[in-house]
C-alpha cells in the first residue's frame, strides 16, 4: 500500500487561497461523478484556489489490486495526502467519500450527501443479485453476505475482500469540526444538481460543478479560511 498513488492538481496563479482536497465516492459511483468534479475542480482554480483529485490504493490508476484494499487503507492513503499540503486545507468529500475522511487533518470539512458504509454496500450487492438473475444465476444479500466472510466478492465489477466487506458493513459517517453537509435540491444545505452516482454511465452537470465549487468557497470564507 506504500507505492504513490496518482493525483490530479489543479493550481490557481499566484498563491491560493486555500487548498481543497477532493475525496470523490466509492466504487464505481466514482467513475459517473468524475467529469463534474474536475469541472469543480476548475472553477475552484478560477476562484483563486488550489484542488487535488487523490486516486485511492486499488482505484482509476492505482497499481495496487482492489482486492487489497480495505477502508483503513483508504483513510490512511488520504491522510497521508492531506499531510503533503502547505497552507489552509478543506477536505470535500462526496458520498461514499466520507466514510474514510476523518483521520486526514484539515482546517474543515465540506460533505456533499454522506451515506453509510451498509447503504452502500446493500447497492453493491443488489446490483449483484440483479445481474445474477439476468445471467440465470440464483443469490441473494443474505448469500453474499455470507460469502464474503471468507472469500473475494466480485460487487458492480468490484474485487472485494472480506477485509473491505467487513469494514463497509460497519462503516458510519463520524463527526468532524468544522463542518458543512450538503444535499441536493434547494435550501440554505443544498445545492443544485443531479444524483450523477445514480446513472448508468459517467455523466456531467456543469450547473452542478458550479454549485459544488460556488459552495466551498463560500463556506472557506465562513471558515474564515480565505
Amino acid at each position: 500500500m506504500s507505492a504513490p498513488e496518482h493525483t490530479l492538481h489543479i493550481t490557481p496563479t499566484g498563491t491560493p487561497r486555500a487548498t481543497i482536497l477532493f475525496v470523490p465516492p466509492l466504487f464505481d459511483e466514482a467513475n459517473r461523478t468524475r467529469r463534474t468534479l474536475v469541472l469543480a475542480m476548475r472553477a475552484l482554480g478560477a476562484d483563486g484556489f488550489a484542488t487535488l483529485l487523490p486516486d485511492l490504493p486499488g482505484q482509476n490508476e492505482s497499481l495496487v489490486p482492489l482486492e487489497q484494499a480495505d477502508l483503513a487503507n483508504w483513510q490512511s492513503a488520504l491522510a497521508d495526502a492531506a499531510a503533503t499540503i502547505n497552507g489552509p486545507l478543506i477536505i470535500a468529500s462526496l458520498r461514499g467519500g466520507a466514510l474514510i475522511d476523518h483521520h486526514a487533518k484539515a482546517a474543515a470539512w465540506w460533505r456533499l450527501a454522506p451515506v453509510s458504509g451498509a447503504a452502500l454496500l446493500r447497492t453493491l450487492m443488489r446490483a449483484r443479485v440483479a445481474a445474477d438473475r439476468e445471467a440465470g444465476l440464483t443469490s441473494s444479500l443474505d448469500s453474499l453476505q455470507a460469502e464474503s466472510a471468507t472469500a473475494l466478492l466480485i460487487l458492480a465489477g468490484n474485487l472485494l475482500s472480506p477485509a473491505m466487506m467487513g469494514q463497509l458493513g460497519s462503516a458510519e459517517v463520524e463527526p468532524v469540526a468544522p463542518l458543512r453537509t450538503v444535499t441536493l435540491g434547494s435550501g440554505a444545505d443544498a445545492i443544485a444538481g443531479t444524483p450523477l452516482w445514480l446513472r448508468a454511465e459517467p455523466g456531467e452537470d456543469s450547473t452542478m460543478a458550479a454549485a459544488i465549487a460556488a459552495d466551498i468557497a463560500a463556506w472557506s470564507t465562513t471558515c474564515g479560511i480565505s
